[in-house]
């Protein structure tokens, strides 16, 4: 393989990667916890977009339960969408783990 080449092939990657940071930018990931009472979405980016949560998950007896929810649900969509990003950098780099990629 000549110079030119690896060139042109490490600009293609240089482009797909790119692309690819920009999908996982945009990804979203919806979790549930409490059997569907809270409901929480995340980004690509790692903020939280929304938290539904069912009013009759609401008992002023019991806000330690709520709390929980909240933090499982939350937990769980910055998960799926930390996984769905790693699976689609994995999907460009052929699983080689590029330091300070992602």
């Amino acid at each position: 393989m000549d110079m030119n080449e690896m060139m042109q092939q490490a600009q293609m990657m240089q482009l797909e990667l790119a692309r690819a940071q920009e999908e996982i930018q945009a990804m979203s990931f919806t979790a549930t916890a409490g059997g569907g009472m809270v409901k929480a979405t995340a980004l690509g980016s790692g903020s939280i977009e929304s938290i539904e949560i069912n009013p009759e998950a609401v008992d002023p007896d019991d806000v330690e339960m709520l709390q929980d929810m909240v933090l499982a649900a939350v937990n769980a969509a910055l998960k799926g969408v930390a996984e769905a990003g790693e699976q689609r950098m994995a999907s460009v780099t052929g699983g080689i783990s590029i330091p300070g990629l992602f």
